[in-house]
Protein backbone atom coordinates (compact mmCIF):
# COMPACT_ATOMS: atom_id res chain seq x y z
CA UNK A 1 0.00 0.00 0.00
CA UNK A 2 1.13 3.48 -0.77
CA UNK A 3 1.24 6.26 1.81
CA UNK A 4 -1.74 7.91 0.12
CA UNK A 5 -3.78 4.72 0.32
CA UNK A 6 -2.95 4.30 4.01
CA UNK A 7 -3.93 7.91 4.73
CA UNK A 8 -7.21 7.47 2.83
CA UNK A 9 -7.92 4.27 4.76
CA UNK A 10 -7.25 6.03 8.07
CA UNK A 11 -9.43 8.98 7.03
CA UNK A 12 -12.23 6.63 6.00
CA UNK A 13 -12.03 4.75 9.29
CA UNK A 14 -12.13 8.03 11.21
CA UNK A 15 -15.23 9.16 9.30
CA UNK A 16 -17.01 5.86 9.98
CA UNK A 17 -16.01 6.01 13.67
CA UNK A 18 -17.30 9.59 13.99
CA UNK A 19 -20.59 8.73 12.30
CA UNK A 20 -21.17 5.63 14.45
CA UNK A 21 -20.28 7.49 17.66
CA UNK A 22 -22.62 10.38 16.83
CA UNK A 23 -25.40 7.94 15.97
CA UNK A 24 -25.00 6.08 19.28
CA UNK A 25 -24.96 9.32 21.28
CA UNK A 26 -28.06 10.51 19.42
CA UNK A 27 -29.93 7.30 20.27
CA UNK A 28 -28.93 7.44 23.95
CA UNK A 29 -30.70 10.77 24.49
CA UNK A 30 -34.41 11.58 24.61
CA UNK A 31 -35.49 14.18 22.05
CA UNK A 32 -38.29 16.75 22.08
CA UNK A 33 -39.64 18.92 19.32
CA UNK A 34 -39.61 22.63 20.29
CA UNK A 35 -43.40 22.71 20.81
CA UNK A 36 -43.21 19.63 23.05
CA UNK A 37 -40.41 21.21 25.09
CA UNK A 38 -42.36 24.47 25.43
CA UNK A 39 -45.44 22.61 26.64
CA UNK A 40 -43.42 20.57 29.14
CA UNK A 41 -41.78 23.68 30.57
CA UNK A 42 -45.13 25.47 30.79
CA UNK A 43 -47.04 22.62 32.47
CA UNK A 44 -44.37 20.81 34.49
CA UNK A 45 -42.38 22.48 37.28
CA UNK A 46 -39.83 19.66 37.13
CA UNK A 47 -38.52 20.64 33.69
CA UNK A 48 -35.97 23.32 32.84
CA UNK A 49 -34.36 24.52 29.62
CA UNK A 50 -30.56 24.70 29.45
CA UNK A 51 -28.90 26.89 26.84
CA UNK A 52 -25.55 25.32 25.91
CA UNK A 53 -24.51 27.95 23.37
CA UNK A 54 -21.73 30.47 23.85
CA UNK A 55 -22.23 33.66 25.88
CA UNK A 56 -22.14 35.71 22.66
CA UNK A 57 -24.91 33.62 21.10
CA UNK A 58 -27.02 33.86 24.25
CA UNK A 59 -26.58 37.63 24.37
CA UNK A 60 -28.13 37.90 20.89
CA UNK A 61 -31.23 35.85 21.77
CA UNK A 62 -32.32 33.29 24.35
CA UNK A 63 -35.41 31.58 25.66
CA UNK A 64 -36.77 33.44 28.66
CA UNK A 65 -36.34 31.52 31.90
CA UNK A 66 -33.65 29.20 30.53
CA UNK A 67 -30.38 28.60 32.32
CA UNK A 68 -27.01 29.02 30.62
CA UNK A 69 -24.03 26.69 30.70
CA UNK A 70 -21.93 26.53 27.51
CA UNK A 71 -21.18 23.06 26.16
CA UNK A 72 -17.43 23.72 26.45
CA UNK A 73 -17.85 24.21 30.22
CA UNK A 74 -20.19 21.33 31.07
CA UNK A 75 -17.44 19.01 32.30
CA UNK A 76 -15.99 21.60 34.66
CA UNK A 77 -19.20 23.34 35.80
CA UNK A 78 -21.82 20.55 35.85
CA UNK A 79 -21.96 20.80 39.65
CA UNK A 80 -23.80 24.13 39.15
CA UNK A 81 -26.71 22.04 37.88
CA UNK A 82 -26.87 19.85 41.00
CA UNK A 83 -29.87 21.88 42.19
CA UNK A 84 -31.72 20.45 39.17
CA UNK A 85 -30.92 16.77 39.83
CA UNK A 86 -34.63 16.10 40.48
CA UNK A 87 -35.72 17.86 37.26
CA UNK A 88 -35.58 16.99 33.59
CA UNK A 89 -33.04 19.22 31.84
CA UNK A 90 -33.87 19.88 28.19
CA UNK A 91 -30.75 21.19 26.44
CA UNK A 92 -30.87 23.51 23.47
CA UNK A 93 -28.35 25.19 21.21
CA UNK A 94 -28.67 26.92 17.85
CA UNK A 95 -29.65 23.93 15.71
CA UNK A 96 -29.78 20.89 17.99
CA UNK A 97 -26.31 19.41 17.43
CA UNK A 98 -24.34 20.68 20.43
CA UNK A 99 -27.31 20.11 22.71
CA UNK A 100 -27.30 16.36 21.92
CA UNK A 101 -23.69 16.22 23.10
CA UNK A 102 -24.54 18.27 26.20
CA UNK A 103 -27.51 16.04 27.06
CA UNK A 104 -25.36 12.91 26.68
CA UNK A 105 -22.64 14.36 28.92
CA UNK A 106 -25.18 15.32 31.57
CA UNK A 107 -26.79 11.89 31.37
CA UNK A 108 -23.40 10.29 32.08
CA UNK A 109 -23.14 12.53 35.15
CA UNK A 110 -26.47 11.25 36.47
CA UNK A 111 -28.82 13.99 35.27
CA UNK A 112 -32.18 13.38 33.63
CA UNK A 113 -31.38 15.20 30.40
CA UNK A 114 -32.89 15.52 26.94
CA UNK A 115 -32.35 17.41 23.69
CA UNK A 116 -34.55 19.93 21.92
CA UNK A 117 -34.48 19.12 18.20
CA UNK A 118 -33.80 21.99 15.85
CA UNK A 119 -32.54 24.28 18.60
CA UNK A 120 -33.46 27.89 19.08
CA UNK A 121 -33.87 28.44 15.34
CA UNK A 122 -37.02 26.28 15.49
CA UNK A 123 -38.33 27.78 18.75
CA UNK A 124 -41.53 29.77 18.30
CA UNK A 125 -41.06 33.03 20.22
CA UNK A 126 -44.67 34.02 19.46
CA UNK A 127 -46.21 31.58 21.96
Amino acid sequence: MTTTQVLLLILGAFIVYTYVKKSLVNRSVKHYEPDEAAEKVKTNKNVILLDVRTAAERKQQHIKGSFHLPLQEINTRANELDKFKDKEIICYCRSGNRSVTAAAKLKKKGFNSANMRGGIIRWNFNK
